[in-house]
């Protein structure tokens, strides 16, 4: 069992940054592999960006790619979306998920989700 709490959402203005985090606890943080997703009022939840275990590998979607950068610190057991050129269509909660690897086999769903963390970009 993992808990993921996330941070650092905001209101901000169109073309600003924010940073959010993910502090996670009750495991091994490099067991996960972490990912970001994000919901707006009346769409479903979308993938925003994933990262390997050890950080090596990260995975975005075409729509946040060259805007935003997840980023893992594996020793703070937290995992980071920065957010830059925010357009108001970054509008949304956005929350962090955990997919657990045991054995060395990860699995093909995200396990664990925090409560989400609100993002308002104003235009």
């Amino acid at each position: 069992q993992v808990q993921l709490v996330e941070s650092g959402g905001g209101l901000v203005q169109a073309g600003g940054s924010l940073r959010l985090s993910c502090a996670a606890s009750g495991r091994t943080f490099s067991r996960y592999v972490m990912g970001w997703f994000r919901q707006a009022p009346g769409k479903e939840r979308e993938f925003v960006a994933a990262i390997s275990r050890g950080g090596g590998s990260t995975f975005y979607a075409d729509s946040v790619k060259g805007r935003f950068t997840i980023s893992r610190d594996n020793i703070k057991s937290t995992v980071y979306l920065q957010m830059n050129s925010l357009k108001p269509e970054d509008t949304a909660v956005y929350f962090c998920a955990a997919r657990e690897t045991l054995n060395g086999v990860t699995g093909s769903e995200y396990d664990y989700w925090g409560q989400g963390t609100q993002v308002t970009v104003s235009s």
